[in-house]
């Protein structure tokens, strides 16, 4: 880019103090996100060194404008105030729902929940949405009503959603509409070198939680024995996918733990086709794309903003959530039409080059900064 942009505001990703251009100023210690709740401090609400550090980089050098990411919890929303009285144009991309839930998942428990209506945190106090605890429940309400009123909301001129589902969603709980706009997430295509033989297997690659769907892929593998699954991932219910495995004697399902770069795409590409039967509201769906791009096709469910990525029929099914019949159904179909699945994966890849390209997103990012006054 050849404009200034301060990005991304993620929090930091590794321990320590990590260095900024120019080596002058430095971002503030990453904080565990494992805290126990005795050490909870008020610096989890409101860092006021993340504050300072942002001061001094804005006392360096002008920026055209600031485009933050997921910044709570670590940077937190103290530096939304320094960048507005700098006249610096604030963009957030939206990975979840945290501007209108404290727990950013819509969830209470195994269910969807939209109790707070994206103002009244404190239902998720009365709903025990973070981890069933009313104490850590009441700070991640606290920690919302610090940050609208630091300006989460009504100081940033601009957000991203990354699909239409979540554009729609945030806006029916309280959100402008105008200042919302969907920004696909995308992928480097020529990274992904496409399998085009046929498959043996069907995989799954993602976190190991209820709300992944996990469990319903597991139902609809036990009326296919003679069909093998490969789980790749792990998670915070990965003891209780292997105790149910083992509880059912599933010999057609194997765990290989969680994998990244060429090994995973070799087990994507040596698949059938992928799964993603998640059962909360999916923002987007990266690794639909990845598959997509690797030439396979995906068994979706109905959540969130998987169905823009996948046309039923066409480069992939998409299922209704939770219904491990109709998932056994059309995982049967795969694996009994391997050919055409080889067809569907290469349709997903086509369709990745075409609307989740870098050169795509880059179009509409940039259309987003001039809405916000960028000179672009």
């Amino acid at each position: 880019m050849s404009w200034p942009v301060m990005k991304s505001f993620h929090s930091p990703q590794r321990s320590g103090r990590t260095r900024l251009p120019h080596g002058a100023v430095t971002f503030p210690q990453l904080r565990d996100s494992r805290i126990r709740l005795s050490e909870i401090s008020l610096s989890l609400f409101f860092s006021g060194s993340a504050k300072r550090c942002i001061g001094r980089l804005l006392e360096e050098r002008r920026f055209d404008v600031a485009h933050l990411h997921i910044y709570y919890g670590q940077i937190t929303a103290s530096v939304i105030g320094v960048l507005k009285a700098a006249q610096v144009p604030l963009v957030q991309t939206l990975h979840e729902y945290k501007i209108v839930c404290p727990t950013s998942h819509l969830r209470a428990g195994d269910r969807i929940c939209k109790a707070c209506h994206g103002t009244d945190f404190w239902q998720a106090v009365l709903h025990r949405c973070n981890r069933g605890s009313i104490a850590r429940s009441a700070l991640s309400a606290v920690e919302s009503y610090i940050a609208r009123g630091l300006g989460s909301l009504s100081k940033i001129d601009h957000f991203i959603a990354v699909s239409h589902f979540q554009r729609r969603k945030v806006i029916e709980l309280g959100s402008p509409q105008d200042k919302i706009s969907t920004v696909h997430n995308f992928i480097d295509a020529s990274q992904y070198a496409p399998g085009t033989g046929r498959g043996s297997y069907i995989l799954y690659f993602g976190r190991l939680e209820r709300m992944k769907g996990v469990f319903t892929l597991l139902e609809a593998m036990k009326a296919l024995p003679g069909s093998s699954l490969y789980i790749v991932g792990k998670g915070n219910d990965e003891a209780d996918v292997r105790a149910f495995i083992g509880r059912h004697a599933m010999k057609n399902v194997t765990m290989l733990g969680f994998k990244r770069g060429d090994e995973l795409k070799n087990l994507v590409r040596g698949a059938i086709c992928t799964v993603c039967p998640s059962e909360w509201y999916e923002t987007f769906g990266l690794t639909i794309v990845e598959s997509f791009a690797l030439g396979r096709p995906v068994i979706c469910t109905d959540m969130g903003g998987m169905p823009e990525i996948v046309d039923d029929g066409v480069d992939g099914f998409v299922i209704q959530r939770g219904n491990s019949a109709m998932l056994a159904d059309k995982l049967d179909w795969m694996m009994l039409n391997a050919d055409k699945a080889v067809e569907m994966g290469m349709r997903g890849r086509v369709k990745v080059e075409r609307e989740f390209s870098a050169e795509r997103h880059y179009d509409r990012i940039t259309d987003v900064y001039r809405r916000v006054g960028v000179n672009v």
